[in-house]
């Protein structure tokens, strides 16, 4: 998928596309203090700068800062970001454009008093000063069947004959208050395929971006089979005040907890006799519904269910770290593989710690995480499945919890796959180096997408070459292989590169060894393709700025949708004013991205007055590419 977002302000007025902004741009692999330090000296200079940063305890939130703005000066803001789409259960791939931000809860003793969601100021969204519009091009090999939306959209338009490509837009009147939640249905549905990449032009031969790209997705012909009736399920259900919520911002809508408590019971009612369970809840402490975990019977389910109906929303904030801890330290039951399932709205402010400990109990069971109501964090969400091999769900609204619960179940209840390994067939003088790990663990129905770089030359441009995935079910084994062309197509964006760097810096990490030298890697990876992480940060000084912007400054930041108010944040200080030019500060993602973030800034600025979003995209069926300046969707396969 390749989108292309833009936002601009100005009277909803979207500025054409002028040269870059003359400027110096530094991609510093200082810390982001440093970062906001150097930004912060420029501003006091009178010089006009921009700043972006990835959060420093949360992959999926990036903040954007620009100054000094004269009075009546415009500009524009492009920032582009790449990323996976999910498979949902019914074969529909799901895009999200982020429009809910939620407050993230502090770890007691965490040493942070401060992150960024708590500085974003909330209004009502009828209040919000800008107006948001999206459309949508879509374009598949494979056709396209539909397009659905949580939002109104106007008709679908077909481009072409064959339904290939086609157009779709949301209806007008749309209020930036809620996720745009985008499902794309495609004429045939996992189909494997090899994409691969040109070389970026100026790069050096062997560098991660000098070399060809190759992203391969599969989706395993695992048999289905009966699986064994064991296991150890244990349920941790958050509990927060926060999961007394709305699932989203539209009139009537469930409650968190209740989603959460329907999702569980459904799972209750469908596990084998035989197997062992417990149920945790957790806010700011934890408690839980047995001692140990206890063997399941029709009396102990109907227990629990009972128990579960009555749960509240009543246990403070949201400290999961101390519950995992007390689970890991619990032996696990011998021939019965644990499998913890984790429901929560994801309002953790220190989720690298979380995903962590997750990963360091990782050779003993698997997780299995929901992300209840539109805002959860799916770095956190996505980051505990993946560090221990289980899978991610979302769920906004009823109408899709159903199969997602029983998707992970099944998971749950499926025979390990073991011995999971890859095979390349390719012509001489070629090889291939894998950007991405393999994963320990795949289930039936679930796509497998795996990145590497292309080394070598070969002359013929008819040059043909194959991968095989192999594994083993109960013993026997298995292959999946996939033929493609390994003549490279061109993609000034280097959409595949930068996807194979985004999951190389995940993989790096999550690596729990060698800290120092992990921070040397991702710097570099980072740097080389622009792709933003936790080490570094983008910042852009105007050095032909012929004077120094005089007179007070006022700071202003655009806000976010008004969603809840909660009490048990910590207090944070007054925000800072000043006089009559300005800087920008705006978070202008709201996150839930496996994003590489890059930025550029056009020029020469933009007028504050009452922001317009407009948004481009463009989808494959696989990732996804976007700009961020006004934003506009291109949904493409």
């Amino acid at each position: 998928m390749l989108l292309s977002l833009c936002r601009a302000t100005s009277k909803g007025k979207v500025l054409s596309r002028v040269s870059p902004w003359n400027t110096l741009v530094v991609f510093s692999p200082a810390a982001s203090s440093q970062a906001q330090e150097n930004y912060e000296d420029a501003i006091s200079q009178g010089q006009q700068a921009f700043l972006l940063e990835q959060d420093s305890s949360s992959g999926d939130i990036f903040s954007c800062s620009i100054g000094n703005l004269p009075p009546g000066q415009k500009a524009a803001v492009t920032l582009s970001y790449v990323q996976e789409l999910s498979l949902e259960a019914d074969g529909a791939v799901r895009f999200v454009l982020p429009a809910i931000l939620n407050p993230r809860y502090l770890l007691q003793e965490s040493a942070e008093t401060d992150n960024i969601t708590s500085e974003v100021p909330r209004v009502p969204g009828k209040e919000l000063p800008y107006t948001f519009s999206v459309s949508a091009s879509v374009c598949s090999p494979h056709g396209i069947e539909k397009v659905q939306s949580n939002c109104p959209l106007s008709p679908l338009q077909y481009l072409e004959d064959d339904k290939k490509v086609a157009q779709v837009s949301l209806a007008e009147g749309h209020q930036f208050d809620r996720d745009v939640e985008i499902l794309v249905y495609y004429r045939e549905v996992n189909t494997p395929s090899v994409s691969v990449e040109l070389a970026q032009a100026d790069a050096k031969p062997g560098s991660l971006m000098g070399d060809p790209a190759v992203m391969v997705s599969f989706y395993p012909s695992i048999p289905e089979c009966q699986g064994e009736n064991t296991g150890e399920f244990i349920f941790l259900l958050d509990r927060s005040g926060s999961m007394s919520f709305q699932m989203n911002n539209k009139e009537g809508a469930q409650k968190r907890i209740d989603s959460a408590k329907e999702t569980l019971v459904l799972l209750l009612k469908s596990l084998p006799l035989g197997c062992f369970f417990n149920i945790y809840g957790f806010g700011s402490s934890f408690e839980s519904f047995f001692l140990e975990s206890v063997e399941y019977t029709q009396q102990s389910m109907e227990l629990a269910v009972q128990r579960v109906k009555a749960l509240e929303a009543n246990l403070g904030g949201t400290e999961i770290l101390e519950p995992l801890k007390d689970i890991y330290s619990k032996s696990c039951k011998p021939d019965h593989p644990r499998q913890l399932f984790v429901f929560t709205d994801g309002e953790v402010g220190d989720t690298w710690r979380v995903v962590a400990e997750v990963q360091r109990h990782s050779q003993n069971h698997r997780c299995f995480s929901f992300g209840i109501g539109e805002g959860a964090s799916t770095s956190l969400v996505k980051g505990i499945a993946r560090a221990a091999g289980g899978t991610a769900e979302f769920i906004t609204g009823r109408d899709r919890m159903q199969p997602k619960a029983l998707r992970s179940l099944k998971r749950a209840l499926q025979p390990v796959v073991q011995d999971v390994s890859l095979t390349w067939t390719l012509p001489p003088g070629l090889e291939t180096t894998l950007l991405s790990p393999l994963p320990p663990v795949i289930f039936r129905g679930q796509r497998l997408i795996v990145y590497a770089q292309l080394k070598g030359t070969n002359a013929s441009k008819e040059a043909a070459g194959e991968v095989c995935l192999q594994y083993k079910l109960q013993g026997e084994g298995f292959r999946d292989t996939v033929p493609f062309s390994v003549n490279a197509k061109g993609d000034d964006k280097l959409t595949i590169h930068r996807l194979a760097a985004k999951s190389l810096i995940q993989t790096l990490d999550g690596n729990l060894q060698d800290a120092a030298e992990v921070k040397s890697k991702v710097v570099d990876i980072s740097l080389q393709s622009g792709v933003v992480s936790s080490h570094t940060a983008y910042i852009a000084i105007n050095k032909e700025l012929n004077q120094p912007i005089q007179g007070p400054l006022t700071r202003r930041d655009i806000p976010l949708a008004f969603t809840y108010f909660r009490a048990s944040y910590r207090p944070q200080p007054t925000r800072q004013l000043f006089g009559k030019a300005f800087s920008h500060n705006a978070c202008l993602l709201s996150g839930k991205k496996n994003a590489g973030m890059i930025a550029k800034l056009k020029g020469p600025l933009l007028k504050m007055a009452s922001p317009q979003h407009k948004s481009r995209f463009m989808l494959s069926e696989d990732s996804m590419d976007r700009d961020i300046s006004p934003p506009s969707l291109h949904l493409c396969s």
